[in-house]
């Protein structure tokens, strides 16, 4: 009998227990059809939060944009986007990857790209004001401690 050795997990899936996700909604409309969307809720992004600092998702027309920010651990960045009129909402803790109903049919959106970084068990919405409000919207306001 052979002993069958354990299956490595990739290095990016070993350190989810120490992340946190916050989801930030803004209501600059920079194409006229956002106009149609509800007024401070016409678009959204990810912010994660790890040991090291901070890591944001920010789906753009045409594009994903993900940039590592250069910001001390333990910078308050919540706070930061706070105090520039947006409305962050969290932390969310992310958890080990495990199968879920997924996103299947869900058009490239701020919304779906929000909802893949919170996992297979996040609300669905359509809408960043959907999205808010089935994440509990002002009951979760967490502050940074």
């Amino acid at each position: 009998m052979t002993a069958v050795a354990p299956v490595a997990r990739p290095a990016h899936r070993r350190h989810l227990s120490g992340q946190s996700a916050w989801i930030v909604f803004g209501g600059r409309a920079d194409h006229l059809w956002q106009r149609l969307l509800r007024r401070g809720f016409r678009h959204c992004f990810a912010a994660i939060e790890d040991s090291c600092g901070w890591t944001v998702l920010d789906p753009l027309t045409g594009r994903l944009l993900v940039a590592r920010l250069e910001v001390p651990a333990g910078f308050d960045l919540p706070g930061f986007y706070r105090r520039a009129g947006l409305l962050p909402i969290g932390p969310f803790p992310l958890e080990e990857p495990e199968l879920g109903r997924g996103l299947r049919g869900a058009p490239f959106s701020c919304v779906a790209v929000c909802r893949a970084v919170l996992g297979p068990h996040a609300p669905f919405a359509m809408t960043p004001h959907g999205l808010f409000r089935a994440l509990g919207g002002l009951t979760n306001l967490g502050k940074k401690t």
